[in-house]
């Protein structure tokens, strides 16, 4: 299929979100997937992987995620400056800002005849993070969460008791989460609290663990990089939003 890509710029409670749009050049009304991108914004390969989404038959939504902390249009790079300005502003932003964030997209969305108004979401790294706090927002239906960070560690800024993983119950939507074994982020332990907690609450979820590296998904960087398994990743992720974005 096909796509079309265009930019808009939505106001949010802390300021104006550049967010990208990718969706299908045929005429139809399509699902919604909020795709979330690593700490370096929209570099190519996210770029390139929400092209993907959106050839399967997504509206695909892209926000730069640290909007209120950067200039329109900034991409950090892959290197240790733009590593650090990355975790300086992942640690800086509050998971309140980017919840206003999610809903500000999901109210866009009813607005636009493209789209059917069913809303799932994506992400990896601290994407991934907040593909699983998108997934607190009922409206969103279904949320691959792909290594996603500092969900077993508590470290991003909140209010008391509004971290992630505390208020796993609120999901109702399916997860789809999905970790690298060898992945020094989120070790054997964090994963272990993680999926205990979401069986604990009941969470609707599938958990699947790979032998790979963090950032296994990116198609920069060949020592991380595994096309076989991003396909696999990829064909599980477009499954579970045709299942639970149907109209």
């Amino acid at each position: 299929m096909k796509i079309q890509t265009e930019t808009v710029d939505l106001t949010t409670p802390t300021g104006v979100m550049r967010t990208y749009i990718y969706r299908p050049q045929d005429a139809g009304i399509y699902p919604a997937i909020l795709y979330y991108s690593e700490i370096f914004q929209q570099t190519a390969p996210i770029a390139r992987s929400a092209a993907i989404m959106a050839g399967h038959g997504f509206v695909v939504l892209v926000p730069e995620v640290f909007h209120e902390l950067n200039p329109i249009g900034t991409v950090m790079d892959y290197d240790d400056k733009g590593k650090d300005k990355g975790n300086q502003d992942k640690f800086t932003k509050a998971l309140e800002a980017h919840d206003s964030d999610t809903q500000t997209m999901i109210d866009w969305l009813q607005e636009q005849t493209f789209c059917t108004g069913q809303v799932g979401a994506m992400g990896v790294c601290i994407g991934g993070h907040l593909a699983f706090r998108a997934a607190l927002n009922p409206a969103i239906k279904a949320a691959s969460c792909l290594y996603a960070t500092d969900i077993h560690s508590n470290t991003l800024p909140s209010e008391a008791g509004n971290d992630s993983l505390t208020r796993c119950s609120d999901i109702k939507g399916e997860l789809l989460m999905i970790w690298g074994k060898q992945d020094p982020h989120v070790p054997d332990e964090g994963r272990a609290l993680i999926q205990q907690t979401l069986q604990t609450q009941g969470v609707h979820f599938s958990w699947h663990e790979f032998n790979a590296a963090h950032a296994f998904m990116r198609d920069e960087g060949l020592d991380r990089y595994d096309p076989e398994l991003a396909l696999q990743v990829y064909a599980m992720s477009v499954d579970l939003f045709r299942r639970q974005l149907k109209q």
